[in-house]
């Protein structure tokens, strides 16, 4: 472990909704055992948040803002790994992500920006290659359940048949719970985004925008509503896949294509069977929860019993080159963009600082970063379950 640096974890946008969600997360873990502070722009918020989660007297406060940038390398400095959850991320993360990758320092986020992800691929790789530092990006909802789901799945084909699947369907069959204000506006702040970049159309449209120039082969249609006959149901769109799916495409590419380079994936919502089912994925596929007076605000979210009452269930259906099928099933006890989440990053900065020694600095997906560790960690720790059902 290198203890050179001053803190092993650093929670910066602590102060924030999902940023006390993480904190208490860490209490409630006692840090593992870490080192780890509390980061934000206000020492009094941080201050009286330290004393409103139940952290120890003598966790350290950061001050560090995004509007001042001497401030975040300063932090990166002192830390061995950053946990950001600032976002959008295209506005407040790129010099974080900057100053990481220049001072060697390992860095977690939740991302769901393909654009801004795309950009720091381009511009810190380099950099981050030669410090040390791992960027990881997308360590919450997006897109942990969903990367670490085909590798699993992927994993236990090759035992069974001595090959990969050559392609993969993620299909949501049940979710309770709400999407995070950063999430809406990280949506919100890339579609506004594009009337300035037009280029930015382009990479939420490429399933291959972040595989750094890989392009497979042609990938199903993820856009349209119809009856999926290995689900028994009718599917929809699910707002997810603009992040996930080209996030799992780097995966694939980081880890040198062991899904094979004709590898296929898409993910879409179940809606149901029969009349009913097509209505509901009719309905589903014209409403953006993300957009409008009911979207999420950054800053508010659900209570702790909304939380804890939420859920999630995504199935993976997987097929070889050869029609051999196997199936997996990854659940999580808490709402996804908050509860669950707020687990998911910690364990990914937990993961990252202590059981990847061997991994190479560079831009990163979790799979490729922490691959089966973290499902270990995710289901002794936070709530998840990793199934294979046929």
């Amino acid at each position: 472990m290198d203890t050179g640096r001053q803190y092993d974890i650093v929670i910066y946008g602590a102060t924030g909704f999902t940023g006390r969600l993480v904190a208490e997360y860490m209490v409630a873990r006692q840090g593992d055992g870490l080192r780890w502070a509390l980061a934000g722009r206000d020492a009094g918020k941080l201050a009286a948040l330290r004393d409103e989660v139940g952290a120890p007297a003598a966790t350290p406060l950061v001050v560090a803002d995004a509007a001042d940038p001497a401030s975040l390398r300063e932090m990166a400095a002192a830390a061995r790994c950053i946990c950001n959850v600032v976002g959008p991320y295209q506005w407040y993360g790129s010099d974080v992500v900057a100053a990481c990758a220049e001072l060697g320092t390992d860095y977690v986020d939740l991302s769901g920006e393909p654009g801004w992800m795309r950009d720091m691929i381009s511009q810190h790789s380099g950099t981050a290659a030669a410090s040390g530092a791992r960027i990881v990006h997308s360590c919450g909802f997006d897109s942990v359940p969903f990367d670490l789901g085909v590798l699993f799945l992927q994993d236990a084909a090759k035992r069974r048949f001595g090959q990969p699947c050559q392609r993969v369907k993620a299909r949501v069959r049940a979710m309770k719970g709400a999407f995070s204000g950063g999430t809406a506006a990280s949506l919100n702040a890339t579609e506004d985004a594009m009337v300035d970049r037009p280029d930015l159309a382009d990479v939420m449209t490429d399933p291959f925008a972040l595989t750094g120039g890989f392009r497979g082969v042609d990938q199903p249609a993820d856009n349209e509503v119809y009856e999926d006959d290995d689900l028994g149901q009718w599917v929809a769109p699910f707002i997810m896949a603009v992040i996930n799916v080209k996030n799992i495409h780097r995966s694939n590419a980081l880890m040198g294509h062991p899904y094979g380079a004709g590898f296929q994936y898409d993910e879409m919502m179940a809606a149901g069977p029969g009349e009913k089912g097509r209505a509901a994925a009719e309905f589903l596929a014209g409403h953006n929860p993300l957009r409008g007076e009911g979207a999420p605000k950054p800053g508010e979210g659900p209570s702790r019993e909304q939380r804890e009452a939420g859920f999630y269930d995504i199935l993976f259906i997987g097929r070889t080159a050869d029609g051999d099928e196997i199936r997996a099933a990854v659940r999580g006890d808490r709402d996804p963009g908050y509860g669950s989440t707020a687990r998911m990053i910690a364990e990914s900065a937990f993961c990252l600082v202590q059981d990847c020694e061997g991994v190479p600095g560079g831009i990163y997906t979790p799979a490729p970063a922490m691959g089966s560790r973290l499902i270990e960690l995710l289901v002794e720790h936070a709530g998840l379950t990793f199934e294979i059902e046929g």
